[in-house]
Formats: structure tokens, C-alpha cells, sequence
């Protein structure tokens, strides 16, 4: 997979904020080398949100996000406020640009408050640096000045990015701590109607890389077929350090894995790459509690077409009714759409998340349960619902814990 084909939800998600005129499109543009935002001395110039993928080193693949003024004005424009602060959920790293020489103002404030609040890696840029009394320039570690016009401390400023985030806080674990070099890693993968046609979904594509920069050996397999790749294996001498599956033919595969092979889902490795495995082991465990009645967020983080058997709304629908014999209210969501009052619902179910940062899918995990909602993922709750679970991250160190309480 080149840089270009990276996709979003793999990449660090860098967002621009300030006040109209601010000089945000202009440090944008010089930061991508490219005309990304339109330009102008009218304020409110950028009146939605702009995105630009491109790399920034050491930080390899990020997304470039223009947004809004955050002072915009009338009831348009405080919608494009809202939409600038609904970006800070999904930003790895926020640069906030200002005009060198004044002081913050409070809108500019609150915009660093929110920072913090959500532990945002951030710098300020002080922009303009041409119209500003060298007396007014303060030293200051996360400072950078700059001047759009000439160029003037961009490449300074690309450089305090690229530093923000630590190596470890930028790819998070799939399968490192888990297998060795030479193991053998079998994963199963159906082809389904939803299944892009010519090619596989992320995650499977994901692991296949993984397993080869661990440089052990990986083996793909339809669930089909997956009975007579283990006997052939077996054959040969070797057996599989771990199987990985689709959640939506667990209960298949587990009647074929035996118990001596570790087994585990591609839903389940996400929900660790992304950061969010933990509670959503904890969240699965809900669904034994629910009532008759409960309401149940189900989402989708992206926009596919939905098929007659579309998981989020057929097939884990139908799979919660059969394991707890109730009924319950379910609602939907897809995209970057996501309810802003989670507090109402008594189970949030979430896809993997491949599509969206890992930033971006622990807000979504922490805005549930700061609100006391549970908050689980489709893999996850359906290892749990087959009596699976518990086998399924008995591999991962992290919940070694979990898994002998």
C-alpha cells in the first residue's frame, strides 16, 4: 500500500484553528505546498471544513484539516463554529494560529481549553510576523512565528508538528507483543456481498502488512476452506501461533479451531490498534443487563451502501434478539455523524473503526462511558454473545487481567 492509498482512519489527523483573517488557509497552504484553501482578505473566506492528506516526517501519513473561523458570525456562522470544535474530537494534534502581536482572544481561549480538556498535543502560531514589533516576539517552547506570505518559519513549524507525538502514541498495537518471526498466522476471511469488489476490507489488509513487517508468514482463507488449510498445514508439520477471523463467522470458525490454537477476530484487533479494547470488553459484558426496551446506538463509521444482510442492521439486530430474548429500541448512525447526546442510550455498539483515526474513536468510547453508557464494538459483542470472548483476547497481554477475574 503506497502513501497515497493510506487511508484516513491510518493516518494522524493535524487540525488548523483561528479567527477569521488569522492567516489559517495561508499557513495551511505553505505547510502543504499547495493552494489547499482559497485565500482572501474578506473575513470568513473558509466556511467549511478543508482536508489534504499528504506526509509530514517523522510522522509519515497525516491529514491536513482547514477549518472555520471560530468568531464567524450570525446563525450560519455559529454552525461553522460548532462544526471547527466537533473537529477537535478526531485531531491527533491541534495548531492554533493567531496574529503575532495581540493578545488571545477569548474565543482563541477556549479553544486551548478544549485542548487540554481532550489531552491535544498543540502549538500556537503566532502569524504575520512582518506587521509585528520584534519586541512583541516571545519565546516560548510550543511558539512558533511565522509569516505565510514569505514562507518565514514554516519549515520550523512543520518540524514542532512532527515532534508533538511520541513514536509510541503514533501506531498502536495490532499484533507486535503477540507473534514471532517465522509463526505462522491464519486469516480467514469471507467474501461477502458487502465486500469490495477486487478487493479486501482494511483491517484484513492491515494485518496482512503487519504480519509481514513482523516477518512471520500469513495464510488467507475463505471459512470455507478453512478446515482443509488446517489439515494441510497439519500435514506439513506446522500449526498456526494464531488464527484470525471475521466476527461474522466466529461461531463457524470456532467449531474448527482447536482449543490449542489461539483464536481471535479482526474486530477485536482494532478495537486494540485503535485504542478502545478494554472498555469494549467491559461494554459486551453489559448486554446480559439489559432490559426489555433499552436503547441501543448502533454505528457505523462509514458510509457503505447497506445490503439486505448488512451487519449493523440485520445481522447484529437479529443476533441480540436470539441471545437475550428481547426486544430493544435501536437506532443508527453512520459517518462522522454521531449523536452529541449519548447519555440517553443504555449501550453504544460501535463498528471496528477502520475508517476513522484512533482519536477520534476514543473520544467516541469516552464520551459514553463519562455518561455512564457502555460502549462496545460489533466484533466484541458478538464473541460475547457466542461465548467466545473470553478465549478471543486470552492472547493479548493487556487482558490478562480481564480474562482471569
Amino acid at each position: 500500500m503506497s502513501l497515497n492509498d493510506t487511508a484516513s482512519g491510518d493516518r494522524i489527523h493535524i487540525g488548523f484553528f483561528g479567527l477569521r483573517n488569522a492567516g489559517k488557509s495561508s499557513i495551511v497552504n505553505a505547510v502543504t505546498s499547495q493552494e489547499m484553501s482559497v485565500v482572501s482578505e474578506v473575513k470568513g473566506t473558509t466556511t467549511d471544513t478543508v482536508r489534504k492528506s499528504m506526509e509530514i516526517l517523522p510522522l509519515g501519513p497525516v491529514v491536513i484539516i482547514d477549518t472555520p473561523g471560530i468568531d464567524d458570525e450570525g446563525s450560519l456562522g455559529e454552525k461553522r463554529i460548532q462544526a471547527a470544535r466537533k473537529i477537535t474530537m478526531n485531531c491527533d494534534i491541534a495548531v492554533l494560529v493567531t496574529e503575532c502581536g495581540r493578545k488571545l482572544q477569548p474565543a482563541e481561549e477556549d479553544l486551548i481549553r478544549i485542548f487540554e480538556q481532550r489531552k491535544i498535543p498543540w502549538l500556537t502560531v503566532c502569524n504575520k510576523t512582518d506587521l509585528c514589533p520584534a519586541e512583541k516576539k516571545e519565546e516560548k517552547e510550543n511558539t512558533v512565528y511565522t509569516c505565510a506570505l514569505t514562507g518565514q518559519g514554516v519549515e520550523e513549524l512543520k518540524e514542532k508538528i512532527g515532534r508533538l507525538l511520541k513514536p509510541d502514541q503514533i501506531k498502536g498495537l495490532l499484533l507486535e507483543d503477540v507473534i514471532r518471526p517465522e509463526d505462522l498466522v491464519v486469516l480467514v476471511t469471507p467474501i461477502d456481498g458487502s465486500a469490495p469488489k477486487g478487493r479486501m476490507i482494511l483491517p484484513q489488509q492491515m494485518m496482512i502488512r503487519e504480519i509481514l513487517d513482523l516477518d512471520a508468514v500469513s495464510v488467507v482463507t475463505k471459512e470455507k476452506q478453512l478446515q482443509k488449510t488446517l489439515e494441510l498445514l497439519e500435514k506439513s508439520g506446522q500449526q498456526p501461533a494464531l488464527v484470525v477471523t471475521d466476527s461474522q463467522v466466529f461461531a463457524y470458525v470456532r467449531n474448527i479451531v482447536p482449543e490449542t490454537i489461539p483464536l481471535t477476530s479482526f474486530s477485536i484487533l482494532m478495537a486494540r490498534y485503535k485504542g478502545f479494547l478494554t472498555e469494549a470488553v467491559k461494554g459486551a459484558r453489559k448486554i446480559d443487563r439489559l432490559q426489555s426496551g433499552a436503547k441501543i446506538l448502533i454505528s457505523e463509521g462509514c458510509t457503505h451502501h447497506r445490503q439486505c444482510e448488512d451487519i449493523g442492521t440485520v445481522k447484529l439486530p437479529a443476533l441480540l434478539r436470539k441471545y437475550t430474548g428481547k426486544d430493544f429500541s435501536l437506532s443508527y448512525s453512520s459517518g462522522r455523524e454521531y449523536p452529541e447526546d449519548i447519555q440517553s442510550f443504555d449501550l453504544v455498539i460501535h463498528c471496528g473503526g477502520c475508517m476513522l483515526n484512533a482519536a477520534e474513536m476514543q473520544y467516541r468510547m469516552k464520551q459514553a462511558v463519562q455518561n455512564g453508557v457502555p460502549f462496545t464494538n460489533y466484533g466484541i459483542a458478538i464473541a460475547w454473545m457466542n461465548g467466545i470472548l473470553e478465549r478471543s483476547i486470552r492472547m493479548l497481554p493487556e487482558m490478562k487481567e480481564i480474562t482471569e477475574r
